[in-house]
């Protein structure tokens, strides 16, 4: 799982019936400097490029979310479906604590 925060939302006006009820946001992965911030409700964009994530769990701009990537990603469906990352949780708030350099 990785985290990051919704920056946007594509529509599309054809897709696979496969996905019906579910929205495509546009998710910008967060790094762990970001952490401690994220849920302030401020957009915080990261140098990483930006995904599309599938959601059907209702996560909405400046949401912070978690998201699986992959074959992960299509686990939870009982019938093949098209997608490459679907969010997975909504984070109210994180809590982060780096490890002390060594």
């Amino acid at each position: 799982m990785r985290i990051g925060q919704v920056i946007g939302k594509a529509v599309m006006s054809v897709q696979d019936a496969a996905l019906k009820g579910g929205r495509w946001l546009i998710v910008s992965p967060l790094d762990a400097a970001q952490f401690s911030a994220a849920c302030s409700k401020k957009q915080n964009i990261s140098a990483q490029s930006s995904l599309i994530v599938y959601d059907n769990i209702g996560a909405g701009e400046g949401d912070v979310i978690g998201f699986s990537e992959g074959a992960e990603a299509t686990a939870p469906f009982s019938e093949p479906i098209p997608i490459d990352a679907l969010c997975i949780a909504i984070f109210d708030t994180i809590d982060y604590t780096p490890y002390p350099a060594v």
